[in-house]
This record gives C-alpha cells, sequence and structure tokens, in this order.
C-alpha cells in the first residue's frame, strides 16, 4: 500500500479529527477518492462513446424531416392508433 500526502487547511484538518475522532480516517478518506476515480472512469467511457457516435455520424444514412415524421404520424387520426388498438 503506497502513501498518499497532501495538504488541507488547519480548520478543515481540526474539524475532520473532531468529526472522526476514533474512526479509521484513513478509511474514511479512500472512499471518496475511488469515487473520484470512478467518475473519472465513467467521463472517459462517455467522451469515447460520444466519440465513436460522433465518427459513425457520417456514415449513418440520412433521413429528411417528413420520412422522420412518417412513422409518428402513422399511427395518428383516421384509422390510426384508435383503430389498431386490439384491447379496444
Amino acid at each position: 500500500m503506497s502513501a498518499v500526502n497532501f495538504s488541507v487547511p488547519d480548520d478543515v484538518n481540526k474539524t475532520f479529527n473532531a468529526a472522526f475522532n476514533g474512526r479509521d480516517k484513513s478509511a474514511i478518506v479512500k472512499q471518496p477518492l475511488r469515487e473520484a476515480v470512478a467518475r473519472s472512469d465513467g467521463k472517459e467511457r462517455s467522451r469515447a462513446a460520444i466519440t465513436r457516435i460522433h465518427q459513425a455520424r457520417p456514415t449513418a444514412p440520412v433521413r429528411s424531416a417528413k420520412a422522420q415524421r412518417a412513422p409518428r404520424e402513422s399511427g395518428r387520426g383516421e384509422g390510426g392508433a384508435e383503430a389498431q388498438d386490439p384491447l379496444a
């Protein structure tokens, strides 16, 4: 196990020591460090996913607004969703 040394303001140190008196302070500090590493890893995975999406976009098929709207509108109005409902 390695040691990590960092400086904190005196008031924070005193408050921390008072709040966690008699407890394993190393264990208390480890959890936020692990959470910070997990957040960083998650952000990196997110950035990588966004990059993959942006790289794939030029090869994705282009659809017009009309073509995108048609499936949404096909279930509306006369003979639309109401007529297709098997429970009605």
